[in-house]
């Protein structure tokens, strides 16, 4: 696609081969995709993109969406069953989870029941309101374990926004950092636009993603535009998600 009036390009032109690995499109089991149906018009949709690998990421949030690999395993082959049905065998989806850090967390980390993102990384994202007084903690245990921790999409938690010394924090710990793609298109509002391109800027983050719940996700992600500067700088991004996640 070619943006014919400013020196600007379509974020999505960027995504041939992407592997979508934080995104919400197995059926049923969150608050994203509600049936196979609408799973199936996101992955199509994608497609026409150029994107056709993904790692699924329901929530796991204790009281709010319990699941667990049992049931997202049985989303998994309902997913792929339909795939299957509808002919769309080019398309490769795995599962992990996005796990709430919350009062549950560490039990079922202890446990072994966490979802892993290819087997080494833990996608975990926590409260938008503050953070919880476990974190360090869980991060500390999520490297016990042996994982790496990725925090999802940490431009969108606002009470960071007047501590970005947080971020460098981050890093310390060793946490990685997942951006949205929405995020730099103004889809949750400007502040948050403002802190992902600061991030991306700083070279705090490590990989991106969609967080694609639903088919107007996918639609505002197709109208993002983006400057020549920050494409320079998302480039390695998108790259370095390929690496670690084909």
């Amino acid at each position: 696609m070619l943006h014919l009036f400013s020196k600007k390009q379509f974020l999505v032109d960027y995504l041939e081969n992407f592997v979508d690995v934080h995104n919400h499109i197995l059926p049923g089991i969150d608050d994203g995709a509600k049936s196979a149906e609408d799973s199936l018009d996101l992955i199509r949709g994608f497609g026409e993109l150029g994107v056709t690998n993904f790692v699924a990421t329901p929530h796991i949030m204790h009281n709010y969406y319990p699941n667990t690999p049992e049931t997202i395993g049985r989303a998994l082959d309902t997913l792929k069953s339909s795939l299957l049905e509808a002919g769309l065998t080019d398309v490769t989806v795995d599962a992990a989870a996005e796990h709430m850090i919350d009062d549950n967390f560490e039990a079922i980390l202890e446990r072994g029941t966490v979802m892993p993102l290819r087997k080494n990384y833990i996608l975990a994202e926590m409260s938008f309101l503050q953070a919880p007084i476990n974190f360090d903690q869980a991060i500390v245990q999520i490297a016990s374990k042996r994982f790496y921790p990725i925090l999802a999409h940490p431009e969108r938690y606002k009470f960071l926004h007047q501590r970005p010394q947080r971020y460098a924090r981050f890093r310390e710990q060793g946490i990685l950092m997942q951006l949205n793609l929405l995020s730099l298109a103004k889809y949750y509002d400007k502040s948050i636009q403002k802190m992902a391109l600061k991030l991306l800027n700083e070279g705090m983050i490590d990989f991106v993603a969609s967080d694609a719940h639903r088919m107007q996700h996918l639609n505002v992600l197709k109208e993002t535009t983006i400057s020549n500067k920050v494409a320079k700088q998302l480039v390695p991004v998108i790259d370095n998600t390929i690496q670690a996640f084909y």
